[in-house]
């Protein structure tokens, strides 16, 4: 018999803790919310735009990508069908202008490269760069050379070969 009394008993108290715990708490806001008021200023007005018509519509745009990067007609491109000379296998760096000769009213410069002599004139080619002669003088070759930039366009370049003065120690030799 104290059996069938302990069991009601004891379900009683487990459905009494299977309430809403969090009702007590929801009252509490529910009070203490009644009397806020939230304390907001009012938006300003809109205000209408103005319409202003753009004066410059045969100007540059300066928000087009094509317009910002560079103008790419160089027009410099080098000859790939023309016949490489010689001197042309050997960077400027290494050859070395040693002397000038008048032939027929041209001057014609001697150029050193590997113990060897080459007899130039203007319009030959000689450097990596090619590079044309474009004019010999007594003390210097001068030469336009077509060279790639960073941005693969080909650029001319004026470059000089000088006349290399021999060294007492080599002239005994």
């Amino acid at each position: 018999m104290r059996l069938t009394l302990i069991v009601p008993l004891l379900l009683s108290v487990l459905l009494a803790g299977c309430g809403d715990k969090q009702q007590d708490l929801r009252d509490w806001m529910a009070e203490a919310s009644k009397d806020l008021k939230p304390n907001l200023k009012p938006l300003p007005p809109i205000r209408q735009a103005s319409v202003v018509n753009y004066q410059g519509s045969g100007l540059l745009d300066p928000f087009k990508q094509a317009k910002l990067e560079p103008d790419k007609k160089s027009g410099f491109v080098p000859d790939a069908n023309r016949r490489r000379e010689p001197l042309e296998a050997y960077p400027l760096e290494s050859l070395k202008m040693v002397g000038v000769m008048m032939r027929k009213g041209q001057a014609h410069a001697i150029i050193a490269v590997d113990k060897t002599l080459h007899q130039v004139k203007v319009g030959n080619y000689l450097g990596q760069n090619y590079g044309k002669i474009t004019g010999i003088s007594e003390s210097a070759v001068t030469l336009k050379e077509l060279v790639e930039d960073v941005g693969g366009e080909w650029t001319e370049r004026i470059s000089t070969l000088q006349l290399q003065e021999q060294a007492p120690q080599e002239a005994k030799k």
